[in-house]
């Protein structure tokens, strides 16, 4: 009985970017005796807002060291700021979202907060052309894009999912950053689940040639990002540029391109335009849902996304979201773990 029961998680709705945030009186996962946070600021949204869809794209799988969302109703982030490490708890009630921070990097985090939050965004610009995205808009009136600022909180995870498993690359970040990042400033880096702020450039420069291979990343994908980390101060200078000549300063590096630098704008920048060509299932799902053309490639779902331009990162986003998704005709690519080569 179709739509009796709630849609099972797959990796569209996963790329879509929605975490649900539950709501419950207890948080799990962090300890009930938190510290005072370092700093704490007030928002108000000027329209609906949605934490779980806004900031699900920061999310690399649901055992991300780096993000929880919590039992309670917060949305936790814990990240290397230019000011240090940071955690951000992020609560929403009463019309209000409550930001509360800790660690050197806080006071930068909160200072960029209506950002992360998407005040930088204008959904309203935003004209649906066809049913089903007007209907996936409808039912999402809280996504907005987040804008973090940061360039290779993104760029690395990002380069771990190139030509892999989405199971693959989650794995391998989360070993990563467990083993060489730091635990978390305040009350999220302790307990029986600490999260995790990732590790800095030069820790990432000096990870033995063995622990890539434990945690499944091939030396091509360890090369790109050895190469990314030594010239991390120039790319997180491409934060202040439009998000196509940001593009176009990740594409320098050997090893990005428009796939990898598209998924990190659509993060630092909110850029509401970058459409990831280059995918695997991107073209089919949007062929699918748009025209109901399964195999369509790159170059027809740049077409059908024509109507959309200037917001065709959120048009794809929406049909992300949306479930219309064609049914599979293969089975699914294997894991190959080189860690147990």
């Amino acid at each position: 009985m179709a739509g009796r029961f709630p849609q099972r998680p797959a990796r569209t709705t996963v790329r879509g970017g929605h975490v649900r945030v539950p709501a419950g009186p207890a948080a799990a996962g962090i300890p009930r005796q938190a510290a005072a946070p370092a700093r704490v600021r007030r928002w108000v949204p000027d329209g609906p807002l949605d934490l779980g869809l806004v900031l699900g794209p920061l999310r690399r799988g649901p055992a991300d060291p780096t993000f929880r969302a919590t039992a309670d109703g917060s949305v936790w982030r814990a990240c290397r700021t230019p000011a240090g490490p940071g955690t951000l708890r992020l609560r929403a009630y009463g019309g209000e979202v409550l930001g509360e921070a800790w660690g050197p990097g806080a006071q930068w985090l909160l200072d960029r907060l209506p950002e992360w939050l998407g005040a930088a965004d204008e959904p309203e610009a935003f004209v649906p052309r066809h049913r089903v995205v007007a209907l996936a808009r409808h039912r999402r009136p809280g996504l907005r894009l987040t804008r973090t600022g940061l360039v290779l909180e993104s760029l690395i995870p990002s380069v771990l999912e190139q030509k892999v498993t989405t199971d693959e690359a989650y794995r391998a970040w989360r070993l990563l950053v467990r083993r060489f990042g730091e635990p978390a400033p305040g009350p999220a880096g302790v307990g029986e689940r600490p999260m995790f702020v990732m590790p800095a450039p030069r820790t990432w420069a000096l990870i033995p040639s063995w622990e890539w291979h434990r945690a499944g990343v091939d030396d091509k994908r360890a090369s790109t990002i050895l190469r990314a980390v030594r010239v991390a101060a120039r790319l997180e200078q491409a934060v202040g540029m439009p998000a196509d000549q940001a593009q176009a300063r990740l594409e320098v590096v050997p090893g990005v391109g428009p796939w990898t630098s598209a998924e990190v704008v659509q993060r630092s920048h909110g850029a509401a335009d970058a459409v990831t060509v280059g995918d695997l299932h991107l073209p089919g799902i949007v062929g699918w849902a748009l025209a109901g053309d399964r195999d369509a490639d790159d170059a027809g779902m740049l077409r059908l996304l024509e109507p959309y331009a200037g917001q065709r990162h959120r048009a794809v986003r929406l049909i992300l979201l949306s479930g219309q998704v064609p049914g599979r005709r293969a089975p699914k690519m294997p894991r190959v773990d080189i860690g147990l080569l």
